[in-house]
């Protein structure tokens, strides 16, 4: 495939946003600073470093959602033995 006929890769920003405001800071943060990589690589025509960023940007986005769903089920379920405790 020719490299002027390569679309350009997700960037992942929003999602990245939001998991770093609703799910784990640090790792959204990464996710932002990856995701912000990829329309500036792929506009200098680097198409490898622009998909290498997305992906990078999806992973560190996952992570984020994944920590922060399990620290709230954690301080749920913390939350509920603790209340449960005082009976």
């Amino acid at each position: 495939m020719e490299d002027f006929d390569r679309p350009r890769p997700k960037n992942y920003l929003v999602e990245s946003i939001l998991a770093t405001i609703f799910c784990c800071l640090p790792f959204g943060v990464a996710g932002i600073v990856f995701a912000s990589r990829v329309n500036s690589a792929y506009d200098r025509g680097d198409y490898d470093e622009a998909e290498q960023a997305s992906q990078d940007a999806w992973k560190w986005t996952k992570i984020s959602i994944i920590i922060g769903v399990v620290v709230g089920v954690l301080s749920f379920v913390g939350g509920i033995v603790g209340g449960m405790s005082g009976m």
